[in-house]
């Protein structure tokens, strides 16, 4: 049995969702019916059931977006740093394995190659990089899971949502068997408003920037499928192969649903943040070469954008 934790959110959704196709024995597990945020009763939880897997999609991430995460820090704090850990912990003693759902979030830019030289940048929206991105998509390399995050408490500037989620894979780091599953800016075909492309057509101005991103089945499928191939514990980036410009994705929009709005873009960074945003957003590319190379299967992200676009299911 595969016990699920947050399976009513948005991503414990997807786990629940594909764990059924799978015809897999799972048991989703609220807060309401065990408080595992506590050591000593997820401790006596597991000990009772002994599932022989663990997933954990629960966590904080503020709503509408992380600039509540701003405001609520002390739930932000509990729920993507100390919940893990407490799980960790708790998995360690009863030597159950488990993943984590983390985020690529804590990641700003992308490397580049440039001359026979390769360097990390954090902000891919200069002219400069732009023209890159665009021209030379190849001298684009995103980050593998060897790379120290840069958007963390310890590499500023970064959201608090961002810095929470760094915490947590520094909490469970060693402890116990674990996979680390990096998420990043889930979408799919079905409207809703945790849903990328959803958010893409109802802002009253689109943010460009580059983006690797995760098809929402696609991501709980992969996870899944580590597990079941048991491949090595560790991190993994779990995105759709690839990355995407915002106008890229706003073309897309355009030519398969044809919206009659008009989209309009923020001028730059200093206009989004000062009337958009009121905490500093990451955007990145992340390399998913580590996942590819388990014999894991995922589609390329223009191909699970277009596949979302052209099934798409109105709210």
């Amino acid at each position: 049995m595969i016990l699920l934790l947050g399976a009513s959110g948005y991503i414990g959704g997807a786990f629940a969702r594909e764990l059924q196709r799978r015809k897999s024995a799972f048991q989703p597990l609220s807060r309401k019916e065990v408080d595992y945020s506590r050591f000593e009763v997820l401790l006596e939880y597991l000990k009772r059931h002994q599932p022989e897997f663990l997933v954990n999609a629960a966590g904080f991430t503020g709503k509408p977006n992380v600039d509540a995460c701003e405001i609520a820090r002390a739930d932000t704090l509990v729920g993507n740093a100390l919940l893990p850990q407490t799980i960790a912990h708790a998995c360690a003693v009863c030597g159950i394995p488990w993943g984590h759902v983390s985020s690529g979030c804590v990641f700003s830019g992308a490397k580049v190659t440039q001359n026979e030289q390769t360097r990390a940048e954090k902000d891919l929206t200069r002219p400069d990089l732009r023209n890159l991105v665009d021209q030379s998509p190849g001298a684009i390399h995103g980050f593998t899971e060897t790379d120290p995050p840069n958007f963390t408490f310890r590499d500023l500037p970064c959201s608090f949502y961002s810095g929470t989620k760094a915490l947590g894979e520094e909490a469970i780091a060693g402890v116990g068997q674990s996979y680390i599953w990096r998420l990043r800016i889930p979408f799919d075909e079905y409207d809703n408003a945790r849903n990328y492309l959803s958010k893409v057509q109802r802002y009253a101005k689109v943010y460009e920037n580059v983006n690797s991103i995760s098809h929402r089945s696609d991501f709980a499928r992969a996870c899944l499928d580590l597990w079941e191939c048991r491949a090595p514990f560790g991190i993994y980036n779990v995105t759709n192969p690839g990355f995407v410009t915002t106008r890229q994705v706003v073309g897309l929009v355009e030519k398969i649903l044809k919206p009659a709005k008009r989209f309009e873009f923020w001028q730059n960074d200093t206009e989004f943040y000062t009337k958009a945003a009121k905490t500093p957003r990451s955007n990145c590319v992340l390399d998913v070469s580590k996942l590819l190379a388990t014999g894991v299967k995922i589609r390329p992200v223009l191909l699970a954008i277009e596949d979302s676009l052209r099934n798409w299911r109105p709210e």
